[in-house]
């Protein structure tokens, strides 16, 4: 298949579709300059109850399903515009490839650009999901240990807890290609910022040690499990006074879930799903690149016609492939903006019904948080009672898989191993969501499936491997 940029007419599409993006981005600009504002101004929810049933009536209705965070959930209008999109393509691939594409997409980036309160949109591009990111970023990092760049030894620092996919690619790239890796040992339960920030500032002296430089540092903007907000503009500008080269953010969780702004956070290179809290389906993502002379040498993994004109563009050709996902972003922007507030207010509402379910089951079972309110998202740590038993991380997987088969529960359970000198300590937490679809009951079920098998006796030791 031939490039859309050898086209004849490929200079026509990308001069009109830029001077629409362009004067999308100047609307949204204008409207106030000094404050990041969405794209669209929220306005009161105009969703019933039973809208909002129907929008996520093909959920399992069996299931109490309390783990947004691991993938998401897609309601049946952005399913619909999905399937809309894709039929436009197989209808007449040709005209969608040549015509409607890449206008499109760059639809999606200039509002994706305007929602986290970036410079330009040649600093976003859209790729399938965090994970797909990541490699982006290392990839360019084992080039620069490869051509004489870095030194043999020198230092990448991520959290501990950082994300295993994002571990295993860090030592498929980095490791590989001669780079020393830092874990930063954080606390579980965490109290505070500041016992994040001394930890890592710790990571940051040992990799600097023997005269070696840190290269890059990977930072979570919510850790997945166990699930705890980290204080990433924090942690940049440390970064910046210890002379880190370059700041990756993994915020998979982040966007409609905290707060995102690139001019506040300060990172070289954020990314964040849209598929887990933004109502995407999946997957898609964005990978946001602070214009710089190392960020012109960020490639896509996948090597295609477009390689050599922009990270952007790149990923916006690897291939055949469905890119509808990609092209839904206007849909959900509507979607979110029938809602009181759009995605802040839903954000805000998500966050204190989760604390609120976390302290009820938390209370209900006499254990405790796995971290203040304010270092909660949209997911909440709750500790689960030490009789259960969970001493290993097999445990926790069968745990898990017990609540759904048997109690129709979807919940992710965390094994914390015990410290040394630590009496009866509670090595077992669930990370629960909380979205648009939840109610009350989804949680009560949770609590009551928990006392059932505390009353009954149960321990994990019974369930089979």
């Amino acid at each position: 298949m031939d490039s859309p940029r050898n086209h004849p007419c490929r200079q026509l599409f990308e001069l009109k579709d830029t001077a629409t993006a362009t004067a999308t981005a100047a609307t949204a600009t204008n409207h106030n300059r000094n404050n990041h504002t969405a794209p669209q101004k929220p306005k009161l929810s105009s969703l019933s109850a039973a809208d909002l049933r129907s929008e996520f009536a093909h959920h399992d209705p069996a299931v109490a399903r309390i783990n947004n965070g691991s993938f998401g959930s897609c309601p049946a209008t952005i399913i619909a515009a999905q399937h809309r999109w894709h039929l436009r393509f197989i209808q007449q691939p040709d005209d969608f490839y040549f015509n409607v594409l890449q206008s499109s997409i760059l639809r999606s980036r200039t509002l994706i650009k305007d929602l986290i309160n970036a410079d330009h949109v040649d600093e976003v591009s859209i790729v399938d999901n965090a994970t797909t990111a990541a490699a982006i970023v290392f990839q360019q990092t084992a080039w620069a240990f490869a051509e004489g760049r870095f030194n043999k030894g020198d230092a990448t620092v991520m959290l501990h807890y950082a994300y295993g996919a994002v571990k295993k690619s860090v030592q498929a790239y980095i490791s590989r290609a001669g780079g020393r890796v830092i874990e930063v040992q954080l606390p579980f339960p965490v109290r505070s910022n500041d016992e994040i920030i001394c930890e890592f500032r710790k990571a940051l002296e040992q990799g600097k040690s023997d005269g070696h430089k840190v290269r890059l540092a990977v930072i979570d903007h919510i850790t997945s499990m166990p699930s705890v907000v980290i204080p990433v503009k924090e942690l940049v500008k440390i970064c910046r006074e210890e002379g880190v080269d370059r700041v990756f953010v993994d915020a998979a969780h982040a966007i409609g879930c905290t707060e995102v702004d690139m001019k506040e956070i300060g990172a070289d290179v954020y990314t964040s799903n849209l598929h887990k809290w933004f109502f995407c389906p999946p997957s898609v993502a964005f990978l946001y690149c602070r214009k710089s002379d190392e960020t012109l040498d960020l490639h896509h993994p996948v090597v295609s016609h477009e390689y050599g004109n922009g990270l952007a563009i790149e990923s916006g050709w690897i291939g055949t492939r469905d890119y509808s996902a990609q092209l839904v972003v206007p849909e959900v922007l509507e979607f979110v903006n029938r809602f009181e507030g759009g995605i802040e207010g839903i954000r805000k509402r998500n966050h204190e019904k989760v604390v609120e379910m976390g302290e009820m089951l938390m209370k209900a079972w006499g254990t405790n948080l796995g971290s203040p309110p304010k270092m909660c998202s949209s997911m909440v740590m709750v500790g689960l009672p030490v009789c259960l038993g969970i001493s290993s991380d097999s445990d926790a997987l069968k745990l898990r898989t017990h609540l759904r088969d048997c109690f129709g529960i979807e919940v992710p359970i965390y094994y914390r191993a015990p410290k040394d000198g630590e009496i009866d300590p509670i090595t077992g937490y669930a990370r629960i969501s909380h979205q648009v679809y939840n109610v009350v009951d989804d949680y009560y079920k949770f609590r009551d499936a928990v006392n059932k098998l505390v009353n009954d006796g149960f321990t994990c030791a019974f369930l089979s491997d």
